[in-house]
């Protein structure tokens, strides 16, 4: 698909989202400071879309810039990263820049395994999104579930996998050189 297409799909793609939203021009025109001709002229074609009038429709509509413009996937996987399967765990990149805290979406399978703890430089946090996720840290053998959380530093023996009852999905955020994930901010006296 050339620019000139994605461009002349623009205008009826505007109109369309503005239209499910059941949101008039004039008060398009209110939210965004755009000129109700000019919101119509985008939407009938007789105006070519530019940057500076569709970050506040995008804005105002709630939606992602590409979504709003139809624009074509991209080849870069660090915007649309595929999955990756490392010893059988399925692993969804959260992050779009390498190096520093890296987060990960992490799917373990139902499979029954014996704990291998290993140790490396690095800080990490898990989440459990569902199932139960075993988690083995130091002299500790736990099992996680839903909405539990864990942090630690990775120079501590860890495993984390399958109870054997069925798959977990965690969230992981990972610092390699040991970054923690965040900062506990003492309340402010009054």
């Amino acid at each position: 698909m050339s620019a000139e297409d994605v461009l002349a799909e623009v205008g009826p793609r505007l109109r369309r989202i503005r239209k499910e939203r059941e949101v008039t021009l004039t008060a398009l025109s209110e939210t965004t400071g755009i000129s109700v001709s000019t919101l119509s002229r985008l939407e009938s074609g007789l105006r070519k879309p530019s940057l500076e009038l569709l970050l506040p429709i995008a804005q105002a509509h709630q939606v992602p810039l590409d979504e709003l413009v139809g624009a074509p996937p991209v080849g870069d996987p660090r915007v649309r990263a595929k999955p990756l399967v490392r010893h059988g765990r399925t692993f969804w990149p959260l992050t779009r820049q390498p190096g520093g805290l890296q987060a990960f979406k992490v799917l373990v399978p139902q499979r029954e395994e014996e704990p291998e703890p290993r140790t490396h430089e690095g800080y990490e946090w898990l989440y459990v999104l569902s199932g139960r996720l075993r988690v083995v840290l130091g002299e500790h053998d736990v099992v996680m579930a839903a909405g539990e959380a864990a942090e630690f530093d990775t120079r501590v023996p860890h495993w984390f996998g399958s109870t054997g009852e069925g798959p977990a999905e965690f969230l992981s955020l990972f610092g390699p050189q040991g970054e923690r994930m965040h900062v506990r901010a003492r309340p402010s006296r009054a």
